[in-house]
């Protein structure tokens, strides 16, 4: 099993940066690609950004493509998204995940899914 927990939400004002991580315990996640989702209220979750079990591969929305980098540390069992130039349109929580690379950016195929984090854009 793995527990996945993601932290580094909060307030910040639009145009702000923001860096989320998705710490991982039970096994380690070097076995896995990771990815990362969000909702919004009223809105279907969203595929965000995925790397590969190696970091060799990225993926990203085009909602976020060039404001979002996500990178993974294994010595640490974390991932990472660093969030910048932060809209009103990006306030949602936030969500990491583990699956495999094939099927990342379908959140119900995925192996592990952490609880969430919240992240508000203020205008």
């Amino acid at each position: 099993q793995v527990q996945l927990v993601e932290s580094g939400g909060g307030w910040v004002q639009a145009g702000g940066s923001l860096r989320l991580s998705c710490v991982a315990s039970g096994r380690t996640l070097s076995s896995y690609s990771m990815a990362w989702f969000r909702q919004a209220p009223g809105k279907e979750r969203e595929f965000l950004a995925a790397i590969s079990q190696r970091g060799g591969f990225t993926s990203y929305a085009d909602s976020v493509r060039g404001r979002f980098t996500i990178s993974r540390d294994s010595a640490k069992n974390t991932v990472y998204l660093r969030m910048n130039s932060l809209e009103p349109e990006d306030t949602a929580v936030y969500y990491c995940a583990a699956g495999e690379w094939a099927t990342i950016s379908d959140w119900d195929l995925q192996d592990y899914w952490g609880q969430g984090t919240q992240v508000t854009v203020s205008s």
